[in-house]
């Protein structure tokens, strides 16, 4: 790809970012890579009639949650008829063999009408609550971005063309995380910046990759180490990015650490460890970290949660340590204004502190029970967490806790919400869901 290709590439995505932030949600965590959005006018309550602007049968479940660009949403899905989440299934007997596809959909954002289907692969396996569709796509407005469980990645236009594709484990060999792989990709400035930290079902090492978006190249692959044992290499969550003066660096959690990485050469600018401060074998990672300002908000298997100051180099474990709670998330990754951290656990505990120094804002305290797989979303002055059996606790942001509503649809649910305009996208594991004020 040439170089003047490449930068006009990468102008026109970074213009289209800035300009479209509140209306689009290109990625996972969203435009601001952090569960939050300047949306505004949003809906307190609804149902599965009330306030439900469309709702689309989708083909199966997955967790990967919507992404909305303009009046196109891109989802995932397994196919037709695959079997619904097994707990405890294993990755080597889970999934139907006959009904094994991958989907990429892309949906009306008006109708929701499924204007297209592509394939993202095949060999559906299912691992406790993810299949290989878990990963959620990126867009950047133009072409939209995929990656299956098994290493598939491809790039789409939005007319469903295949532009190019790219087989990681073919790649770089076997993946060998215990119940699949599922961290998303992340774009920035035209380069898809992947994650594969692994350790339970193999001995290759864990690695971070940068591949050009534009032609699916490889910029470069760096292995990351880690001393940790057993389950604790594997890790699910999705890399960041943190700017400290005039400096990016590509944030990625698991396997007992925190690591910074230079984004043109992959090399690790600094560590930050404690964060299994055991020694544990089953330390693996699911939530990600979460980036406010300078600091790194890192995670572990619950506890230790510990934000680092991201402006160190080397061994930053003590010299850049803030703060910790034992009081972290395990799966759902945390939200934040700016000010205030929101943490919502696996359990249903919402948990409000100051992202300065780690003070209680307001203490635990129980929103509505069942088990919280979903990361909350953080938009017009209210907080949306959901649990996997679809119901939505509504709070209210700021200094006091207040629940203002709760709301279910009654069908399990794994996918984080998303939020793009007026509207709230809900990913269950039979619909989507496009909700606003009626």
């Amino acid at each position: 790809m040439g170089t003047v290709t490449r930068r006009l590439f990468v102008l026109v995505t970074t213009v289209a970012l800035a300009l479209h932030a509140a209306d689009n949600w290109p990625n996972w965590r969203g435009p601001n890579l952090n569960g939050t959005s300047t949306a505004t006018d949003l809906p307190t309550r609804w149902s599965t009639e009330e306030n439900v602007v469309w709702r689309t049968e989708l083909p199966s479940w997955a967790a990967a949650t919507p992404i909305i660009w303009g009046d196109t949403v891109f989802i995932t899905s397994a196919e037709e008829g695959s079997s619904l989440n097994r707990q405890n299934a294993s990755l080597l007997g889970g999934g139907d063999a006959d009904r094994d596809q991958l989907y990429l959909l892309a949906i009306d954002r008006k109708t929701g009408k499924v204007r297209w289907r592509q394939s993202q692969g095949r060999d559906n396996k299912i691992g406790n609550k993810q299949n290989m569709a878990s990963p959620s796509p990126v867009t950047d407005g133009t072409h939209v971005w995929v990656i299956n469980g098994n290493g598939e990645l491809r790039s789409f236009d939005f007319e469903g063309r295949l532009k190019w594709k790219r087989e990681l484990q073919a790649d770089y060999g076997e993946f060998g995380v215990q119940f699949g792989y599922a961290s998303s990709p992340l774009l920035h400035e035209g380069v898809l910046y992947l994650q594969n930290l692994q350790g339970m079902f193999t001995d290759d090492p864990s690695y971070v990759v940068a591949v050009d978006a534009a032609s699916g190249e490889t910029i470069w692959k760096v292995d990351r180490p880690t001393d940790g044992l057993h389950e604790t290499p594997d890790s699910y969550s999705t890399a960041t990015l943190v700017t400290v003066g005039d400096q990016t660096l590509l944030i990625v959690a698991g396997a007992g650490y925190a690591t910074g990485h230079d984004l043109k050469t992959g090399s690790e600018v600094w560590r930050a460890g404690g964060l299994n401060p055991n020694n544990a074998r089953n330390y693996r990672t699911i939530a990600s970290a979460l980036v406010v300002g300078d600091i790194v908000l890192a995670p572990s298997r619950r506890r230790p949660f510990i934000a680092f100051r991201a402006d160190g180099t080397g061994d930053v474990t003590t010299s850049k340590r803030l703060w910790s709670t034992d009081y972290g998330p395990d799966v759902p990754t945390p939200t934040s204004d700016g000010e205030r951290l929101y943490i919502i656990d696996d359990r249903g505990v919402a948990l409000c502190l100051r992202v300065s120094d780690g003070s209680i804002v307001w203490d635990r305290s129980r929103i509505e029970p069942g088990t919280y797989s979903a990361s909350p979303l953080l938009a017009d002055g209210k907080i949306y967490a959901i649990n996997e059996e679809g119901t939505t606790t509504v709070l209210r942001a700021g200094n006091e806790f207040e629940i203002l509503a709760v709301n279910r649809l009654d069908d399990y649910t794994l996918a984080s919400p998303a939020v793009a305009g007026n509207q709230i996208f809900i990913r269950t594991a039979q619909h989507l869901y496009c909700i606003a004020k009626q």
